[in-house]
């Protein structure tokens, strides 16, 4: 869908931004792109819709350069979330949402229909705050209404860069739940910059870490933790993990059985690291203690998991 070949981007005075970027994101990925302050991650978010020309090598959107695009095509095709909410101060939140619809001529009934159809996605009553103004939201809600701004005309690419990061921890927490639910509904290709790993590994599908302008290691969050390429990439994901596996109680990720003819039965005493093998076959395993089945855990139990005590809450070391 996306692929960097060769990419680099080097500024007037010198400084070296990327380094030949070469990797693909899929179509209907959920890419993630994290690394330390000056990494070079949203300098590498921001040549995909060309608010940064690159300096070498060539992106491209469907086997096509983007140097090939129109540029109100390209960017009218790809939907993009900033930190800053940027909401129109004096437009309703109804007239928001409907900037690039009508811009592209979708009649008002269309366009009326998709901010509903939107707004109930991210759990924002319509009747109650479609014709309401930005300042009369809170900053949860003005960031909900950014994402489904930039997803209003249906692009088939999404960019966000840290659309989170100013957000109260309850707020963003809440955001990060819409985006999963947005990300399994509607399969968009989606590119995120962070430098939060716990988010990272809560949303993504593959993880770019990134460092002084060069991709360190792409993998998926359970690659990551499980395989570091180095000890910078160790250290990145948490400290809290030794050699990347860490001692846990199965118990605490079960949830209500659900079981099917195909469902692999794991004992409770399984260790961490076949887990995370197994679950990269299969969506979900049933957990067996003393010959009773007590429950299931499954792919987004272990990431969700994962992603919550990368905070300083105590996983054992082994």
């Amino acid at each position: 869908m996306i692929k960097f070949n060769n990419v680099s981007k080097r500024y007037a005075d010198g400084t070296l931004a990327v380094e030949s970027l070469n990797f693909e994101i899929n179509q209907g990925e959920f890419f993630v792109i994290i690394g330390p302050s000056g990494c070079g991650k949203t300098t590498t978010l921001k040549m995909i819709n060309r608010l940064i020309p690159l300096s070498d090598g060539t992106i491209f959107i469907k086997d096509k350069k983007i140097s090939e695009y129109d540029i109100h095509e390209l960017r009218w095709n790809i939907g993009y979330v900033l930190q800053q909410i940027a909401l129109f101060p004096h437009m309703t939140i109804e007239e928001n949402i409907s900037v690039v619809p009508e811009m592209k001529k979708w009649n008002r009934d269309t366009m009326r229909q998709r901010a509903r159809e939107l707004m109930e996605m991210v759990g924002l009553e319509p009747e109650t705050y479609l014709d309401r103004k930005p300042s009369e939201l809170s900053g949860g809600q003005q960031q909900r209404v950014g994402v489904i701004r930039a997803l209003a005309a249906d692009p088939e690419i999404i960019l966000m860069d840290e659309p989170f990061s100013a957000l109260d921890p309850i707020s963003r927490e809440k955001i990060q739940d819409d985006m999963m639910d947005l990300k399994r509904n509607l399969k968009k290709t989606t590119v995120f910059v962070t430098h939060d790993m716990q988010e990272a590994l809560k949303l993504a599908d593959r993880i770019c870490i990134m460092r002084d302008g060069k991709v360190v290691q792409i993998g998926t969050p359970q690659e990551l933790v499980t395989n570091p390429a180095n000890d910078f990439v160790e250290e990145f994901v948490g400290s809290k993990y030794r050699n990347g596996i860490p001692t846990i109680d199965l118990e605490e990720l079960l949830q209500p059985l659900n079981e099917t003819e195909s469902s692999i039965v794991v004992p409770v005493s399984t260790s961490w690291k076949e887990i995370l093998e197994l679950l990269s076959e299969h969506e979900q395993l049933v957990v067996d203690k003393t010959g009773e089945r007590i429950g299931m855990i499954n792919r987004r139990s272990v990431i969700q998991y994962l992603s919550t005590n990368l905070q300083d809450r105590g996983i054992a070391n082994e």
